[in-house]
Protein backbone atom coordinates (compact mmCIF):
# COMPACT_ATOMS: atom_id res chain seq x y z
CA UNK A 1 0.00 0.00 0.00
CA UNK A 2 1.40 3.38 -1.03
CA UNK A 3 0.74 6.30 1.33
CA UNK A 4 1.31 9.85 0.08
CA UNK A 5 0.99 12.92 2.29
CA UNK A 6 -0.55 16.10 0.91
CA UNK A 7 0.06 18.59 3.73
CA UNK A 8 -1.23 18.37 7.29
CA UNK A 9 -3.45 15.29 7.78
CA UNK A 10 -4.39 14.61 4.17
CA UNK A 11 -3.19 11.13 3.19
CA UNK A 12 -3.74 9.39 -0.14
CA UNK A 13 -3.70 5.59 0.05
CA UNK A 14 -3.24 3.47 -3.08
CA UNK A 15 -3.73 -0.29 -3.20
CA UNK A 16 -4.57 -2.62 -6.06
CA UNK A 17 -5.10 0.27 -8.46
CA UNK A 18 -7.64 1.95 -6.15
CA UNK A 19 -7.34 5.16 -4.14
CA UNK A 20 -8.67 6.24 -0.75
CA UNK A 21 -8.22 9.76 0.64
CA UNK A 22 -8.08 10.72 4.32
CA UNK A 23 -8.99 14.13 5.78
CA UNK A 24 -8.77 16.72 2.99
CA UNK A 25 -8.81 19.87 5.11
CA UNK A 26 -8.33 23.60 4.62
CA UNK A 27 -4.58 23.62 5.33
CA UNK A 28 -4.02 21.18 2.47
CA UNK A 29 -5.42 23.61 -0.11
CA UNK A 30 -4.66 26.96 1.55
CA UNK A 31 -1.56 27.93 -0.46
CA UNK A 32 -2.52 26.27 -3.75
CA UNK A 33 0.33 23.76 -3.52
CA UNK A 34 -2.29 20.99 -3.61
CA UNK A 35 -5.51 21.25 -5.63
CA UNK A 36 -8.74 19.26 -5.37
CA UNK A 37 -8.44 18.07 -8.98
CA UNK A 38 -5.37 16.04 -8.00
CA UNK A 39 -7.79 13.64 -6.33
CA UNK A 40 -10.10 13.08 -9.28
CA UNK A 41 -9.28 9.35 -9.31
CA UNK A 42 -10.15 8.48 -5.72
CA UNK A 43 -12.92 5.96 -5.05
CA UNK A 44 -13.33 6.57 -1.32
CA UNK A 45 -12.82 9.44 1.09
CA UNK A 46 -12.59 8.95 4.85
CA UNK A 47 -12.99 11.86 7.27
CA UNK A 48 -12.12 11.41 10.94
CA UNK A 49 -13.88 14.51 12.32
CA UNK A 50 -15.38 17.88 11.41
CA UNK A 51 -12.64 20.34 12.31
CA UNK A 52 -11.91 22.36 9.15
CA UNK A 53 -8.24 21.37 8.98
CA UNK A 54 -9.55 17.85 8.27
CA UNK A 55 -12.87 18.70 6.65
CA UNK A 56 -12.84 21.36 3.91
CA UNK A 57 -16.41 21.17 2.63
CA UNK A 58 -15.93 23.22 -0.60
CA UNK A 59 -12.86 21.17 -1.52
CA UNK A 60 -14.64 17.94 -0.65
CA UNK A 61 -17.58 18.93 -2.82
CA UNK A 62 -15.24 19.61 -5.75
CA UNK A 63 -13.40 16.32 -5.27
CA UNK A 64 -16.64 14.34 -5.13
CA UNK A 65 -17.98 16.07 -8.24
CA UNK A 66 -14.79 15.13 -10.11
CA UNK A 67 -14.36 11.61 -8.79
CA UNK A 68 -17.79 10.34 -7.80
CA UNK A 69 -16.13 8.96 -4.67
CA UNK A 70 -17.99 7.62 -1.65
CA UNK A 71 -17.50 9.56 1.60
CA UNK A 72 -17.10 7.49 4.78
CA UNK A 73 -17.42 8.93 8.28
CA UNK A 74 -19.47 9.40 11.41
CA UNK A 75 -22.87 11.06 11.81
CA UNK A 76 -21.34 14.52 12.33
CA UNK A 77 -19.63 14.20 8.95
CA UNK A 78 -22.98 13.20 7.48
CA UNK A 79 -24.64 16.26 9.02
CA UNK A 80 -21.84 18.56 7.85
CA UNK A 81 -22.19 17.44 4.24
CA UNK A 82 -25.97 17.32 4.08
CA UNK A 83 -26.36 20.92 2.88
CA UNK A 84 -23.75 20.24 0.17
CA UNK A 85 -25.89 17.34 -1.05
CA UNK A 86 -23.15 14.77 -0.43
CA UNK A 87 -24.25 11.41 1.02
CA UNK A 88 -22.08 9.71 3.62
CA UNK A 89 -21.62 6.02 4.31
CA UNK A 90 -21.72 5.78 8.10
CA UNK A 91 -18.91 3.86 9.76
CA UNK A 92 -18.34 4.74 13.40
CA UNK A 93 -17.56 1.42 15.07
CA UNK A 94 -16.90 -1.88 13.33
CA UNK A 95 -15.50 -3.29 10.11
CA UNK A 96 -16.36 -2.80 6.46
CA UNK A 97 -14.52 -3.45 3.21
CA UNK A 98 -14.40 -0.93 0.37
CA UNK A 99 -12.70 -2.46 -2.65
CA UNK A 100 -9.02 -2.98 -1.81
CA UNK A 101 -9.39 -1.32 1.61
CA UNK A 102 -10.53 -3.11 4.77
CA UNK A 103 -11.51 -0.51 7.35
CA UNK A 104 -11.91 -0.93 11.10
CA UNK A 105 -13.55 2.06 12.77
CA UNK A 106 -13.30 2.81 16.47
CA UNK A 107 -14.58 5.89 18.33
CA UNK A 108 -11.65 7.71 19.96
CA UNK A 109 -11.99 10.94 21.92
CA UNK A 110 -10.56 14.10 20.36
CA UNK A 111 -7.77 15.58 22.46
CA UNK A 112 -8.80 18.45 24.77
CA UNK A 113 -8.68 21.91 23.20
CA UNK A 114 -9.75 25.45 24.10
CA UNK A 115 -13.42 24.85 23.35
CA UNK A 116 -16.58 23.98 25.26
CA UNK A 117 -17.32 21.18 22.81
CA UNK A 118 -15.31 18.54 20.99
CA UNK A 119 -16.19 16.92 17.68
CA UNK A 120 -16.89 13.21 17.44
CA UNK A 121 -13.58 11.67 16.34
CA UNK A 122 -13.42 8.29 14.61
CA UNK A 123 -10.18 6.35 14.27
CA UNK A 124 -9.55 3.96 11.40
CA UNK A 125 -7.28 0.99 10.79
CA UNK A 126 -6.66 0.25 7.12
CA UNK A 127 -5.82 -3.27 5.95
CA UNK A 128 -4.63 -4.20 9.45
CA UNK A 129 -1.51 -2.13 8.68
CA UNK A 130 -2.12 1.60 9.20
CA UNK A 131 -3.76 3.26 12.21
CA UNK A 132 -5.04 6.81 11.72
CA UNK A 133 -6.47 8.01 15.02
CA UNK A 134 -7.42 11.45 13.75
CA UNK A 135 -6.84 13.96 16.55
CA UNK A 136 -6.81 11.41 19.34
CA UNK A 137 -4.29 9.89 21.71
CA UNK A 138 -7.11 8.05 23.52
CA UNK A 139 -6.20 4.95 25.53
CA UNK A 140 -8.73 2.98 23.47
CA UNK A 141 -6.22 3.10 20.60
CA UNK A 142 -3.86 0.91 22.62
CA UNK A 143 -6.03 -1.90 21.25
CA UNK A 144 -3.77 -1.61 18.20
CA UNK A 145 -0.45 -1.72 20.04
CA UNK A 146 2.25 -3.15 17.79
CA UNK A 147 0.54 -2.18 14.53
CA UNK A 148 2.87 -1.79 11.58
CA UNK A 149 2.30 1.93 10.87
CA UNK A 150 0.92 4.76 12.99
CA UNK A 151 -0.10 8.18 11.66
CA UNK A 152 0.78 10.56 14.50
CA UNK A 153 -0.16 14.22 15.02
CA UNK A 154 3.17 15.91 15.73
CA UNK A 155 2.07 19.55 16.05
CA UNK A 156 -1.19 20.86 17.49
CA UNK A 157 -2.60 23.13 20.21
CA UNK A 158 -3.33 20.03 22.28
CA UNK A 159 0.14 18.49 22.37
CA UNK A 160 3.79 18.78 23.25
CA UNK A 161 6.62 16.55 22.06
CA UNK A 162 6.26 14.66 25.33
CA UNK A 163 2.61 13.87 24.53
CA UNK A 164 3.62 12.68 21.07
CA UNK A 165 6.33 10.35 22.32
CA UNK A 166 4.10 9.01 25.08
CA UNK A 167 1.48 8.11 22.45
CA UNK A 168 4.10 6.51 20.20
CA UNK A 169 5.45 4.47 23.13
CA UNK A 170 1.96 3.30 24.09
CA UNK A 171 1.08 2.14 20.57
CA UNK A 172 4.65 1.09 19.72
CA UNK A 173 4.28 0.69 15.96
CA UNK A 174 7.08 -0.42 13.65
CA UNK A 175 7.00 2.93 11.85
CA UNK A 176 5.54 6.42 12.27
CA UNK A 177 4.06 8.75 9.67
CA UNK A 178 3.91 12.35 10.99
CA UNK A 179 0.69 14.28 10.34
CA UNK A 180 -1.04 17.45 11.57
CA UNK A 181 1.89 19.78 10.86
CA UNK A 182 0.54 21.74 7.89
CA UNK A 183 0.43 25.16 9.57
CA UNK A 184 4.15 25.32 10.39
CA UNK A 185 7.04 26.65 8.33
CA UNK A 186 9.17 24.04 6.57
CA UNK A 187 12.24 24.79 8.68
CA UNK A 188 10.24 24.30 11.87
CA UNK A 189 8.74 21.01 10.65
CA UNK A 190 12.21 19.70 9.84
CA UNK A 191 13.47 20.79 13.24
CA UNK A 192 10.66 18.89 14.95
CA UNK A 193 11.40 15.81 12.85
CA UNK A 194 15.05 16.10 13.93
CA UNK A 195 13.83 15.70 17.51
CA UNK A 196 11.50 12.78 16.86
CA UNK A 197 13.79 10.65 14.68
CA UNK A 198 16.39 9.75 17.36
CA UNK A 199 13.74 9.28 20.07
CA UNK A 200 11.89 6.82 17.85
CA UNK A 201 15.14 5.09 16.93
CA UNK A 202 15.72 4.35 20.63
CA UNK A 203 12.47 2.36 20.48
CA UNK A 204 13.43 0.62 17.21
CA UNK A 205 10.68 2.60 15.45
CA UNK A 206 11.23 4.21 12.05
CA UNK A 207 10.12 7.85 11.79
CA UNK A 208 9.45 8.74 8.16
CA UNK A 209 10.02 12.38 7.25
CA UNK A 210 6.98 13.14 5.09
CA UNK A 211 7.39 16.90 5.09
CA UNK A 212 6.59 18.07 1.56
CA UNK A 213 3.43 17.62 -0.53
CA UNK A 214 3.73 14.34 -2.42
CA UNK A 215 6.22 12.69 -0.06
CA UNK A 216 5.28 9.01 0.17
CA UNK A 217 6.05 5.65 1.73
CA UNK A 218 5.21 2.10 0.68
CA UNK A 219 3.88 -0.03 3.54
Amino acid sequence: MLVTKYIHSCLLLEEGGEQLLFDPGTFTFKEGLVKPEQFRNIKWMVVTHTHPDHFDVPAIKQIIELSGATVIGNDEIEEGLRTAGIPVTLLEDGKQTFGAFRLKALPAKHQPILSDTLPKNTSFVVNDTLLNGGDSFDAVLETYRGITTLAVPVQAPYLTELHVMDYIMRIHPKRVIPIHDGYAKDFFIEQRYDNYVPECKKLNIEFHRLAKPGDSITL
